[in-house]
């Protein structure tokens, strides 16, 4: 148990077993933080225009932090809500450049870096859920049966 914070160690509910998941969770942590800070510094020019775009950017960095800070304490839930805050930052920027969101036009600018940071960031999100909770396949029957001819010599 960490001492200043009293939280407990992630690594038991996460499956220690699997790699360094105290790493990944250190990852996950690092880069919901990212995608909600660059989500609060695009908010203030969208409410500047009086859209519900900068509102939705301001909810992003907040579920971010309840994200990042349910991750930390080692709660599956906040993975969950990251996927939701990543995920759904990841599909607006595609909806909002092809179809438009409700009441906006289509934005046309694609590359613009911090988006295209954003997306990057949000990949590597989805990535490192997608590691920590996905079980790893099991060797299939033919890699087991050449792991026991290799541990009898070769014999069959």
């Amino acid at each position: 148990m960490d001492t200043f914070t009293g939280a407990k160690p992630v690594e038991s509910e996460l499956g220690a077993g699997r790699g360094s998941p105290a790493g990944l969770v250190g990852a996950g942590i690092t880069l919901i933080a990212v995608v909600g800070l660059i989500h609060l510094i695009d908010a203030p020019e969208d409410l500047e225009e009086g859209s519900y775009l900068g509102f939705l950017f301001l909810a992003n960095f907040l579920g971010a932090l309840v994200a990042a800070a349910g991750i930390y304490r080692g709660y599956r839930w906040g993975w969950v809500i990251g996927l939701l805050v990543a995920g759904g930052a990841f599909a607006g920027y595609v909806i909002s450049r092809t179809a438009g969101l409700p009441g906006l036009p289509a934005e046309e600018e694609w590359l613009e870096p911090l988006g295209v940071l954003s997306l990057v960031v949000e990949t590597l999100f989805v990535g490192i859920f997608l590691a920590v909770f996905v079980p790893p396949e099991k060797e299939g029957r033919e890699s087991s049966s050449s792991a026991a001819e290799i541990q009898q010599g070769g014999r069959s």
